[in-house]
């Protein structure tokens, strides 16, 4: 008769992340200070759930994302609790500067200030900068001469737009993430005055010179061209980078 396992043995969360499903290793999970044994469900296989949860972690943060309320647990058997981690001496709190013991009340009395400015923003570059050279391909195909037009004025809404989601974007570093060197917030300080410059660039020059395509295929239409299809790969890179600090894809 197989014996039923120890509700309250006390599980480490290095054996909990041993637990992962990889190699063989039982499938556990943590809820709530509680481990379960998921290795019976074929929705836990290899230790992966729904492509976005881990086995041989603790889930209870995650877990709103869920489709299913906590009645799913009473399927798996209970194998143990979770062992806290030992707390860390908290270390002497940085002194706030005056600035942003400011804004700090500001956006407790008013929040939109604190998430809302630059994720508003943002939207109006990232679909300007991809428009411009989209309109443009399209009127090179169909040789419609208005795309190319609502290409320029797109640019021009690029342009315009992006020093004010460049600002908002240093504002909310500052504030949310207070001035720390994360990787996508160094990639974005870079990719974004690249993305400016290069758009400005092509808006001077198509402005000074609105027939830059009617002679296609020299050297002076290609290279407009091509810098505003380099607009394209510039705004992704800058979206992915905003979206791993909005939306972190963890444990892959």
């Amino acid at each position: 008769m197989k014996e039923k396992p120890d509700k309250e043995r006390e599980i480490t969360p290095a054996e909990l992340a041993a637990s992962s499903g990889a190699d063989g290793a039982p499938v556990y999970i943590a809820f709530r200070g509680k481990v379960y044994d998921v290795s019976g469900s074929g929705l836990w296989a290899g230790g992966g759930h729904m492509g976005r949860h881990h086995a041989g972690h603790d889930l209870t943060d995650e877990f709103p994302d869920a489709p299913h309320g906590e009645e799913v647990f009473s399927r798996y058997p209970q194998v143990g609790v979770l062992q806290p981690e030992p707390v860390a001496p908290e270390a002497p709190a940085a002194k706030t500067s005056a600035a942003r013991e400011f804004w700090q009340r500001m956006v407790h009395r008013v929040p939109l200030l604190r998430r809302h400015p630059h994720p508003m923003v943002v939207h109006f570059p990232i679909v300007f900068m991809i428009a411009a050279p989209v309109f443009t391909l399209l009127a090179l195909i169909t040789g419609v001469k208005s795309f190319e037009v609502t290409g320029f004025h797109c640019l021009g809404g690029g342009v315009l737009f992006t020093p004010v989601a460049i600002v908002t974007g240093w504002f909310t570093w500052w504030l949310n993430y207070e001035s720390r060197w994360l990787k996508p917030v160094v990639v974005k300080l870079i990719a974004s005055p690249v993305l400016l410059l290069a758009g400005a660039g092509a808006f001077v020059w198509r402005y000074q010179n609105p027939e830059i395509l009617a002679r296609w295929g020299d050297a002076p239409s290609l290279v407009y061209l091509g810098l505003m299809c380099a607009l394209i790969p510039l705004v992704g890179l800058i979206g992915a980078c905003g979206a791993e600090l909005t939306f972190p894809v963890k444990h892959e």
